[in-house]
């Protein structure tokens, strides 16, 4: 079987851990502070769905970090700086601090990938 592509639109995708987010028992983020950290930052960053979305925010394995009262995340493309946020965090400083403040309609840098 040949490797093939599937093309995304994506421009960022943040990686929250879900082991964290389960200590939280899923709430702690959001206006009402009832959503969990993926939940809250899709509403608050208003994410498409799939893979015609510009930004994706994905729940993950555990980053071994294990914050008490804090969910860890990351964008992908900063994979040297895990940020912690602690429950209640304002989600637009969490937004700056994750790189995600750019303008929305800054041009995609190609990529090459060949199909095998």
């Amino acid at each position: 079987m040949a490797i093939k592509t599937a093309k995304t639109q994506w421009r960022d995708v943040v990686l929250v851990c879900r082991k964290c987010s389960k200590k939280l028992d899923g709430g702690g983020f959001g206006p009402d502070g009832d959503r969990s950290l993926r939940k809250a930052l899709r509403k608050a960053l208003k994410t498409g769905k799939g893979r015609k979305a510009e930004l994706v925010v994905i729940e993950t394995g555990c980053f071994d970090v294990c914050p008490k009262n804090a969910v860890v995340a990351v964008n992908a493309a900063r994979p040297d700086a895990l940020l912690i946020v602690p429950r209640g965090a304002d989600l637009g400083e969490v937004r700056v601090r994750l790189g995600l403040d750019r303008a929305p309609d800054r041009p995609r840098e190609p990529t090459e990938i060949a199909d095998g």
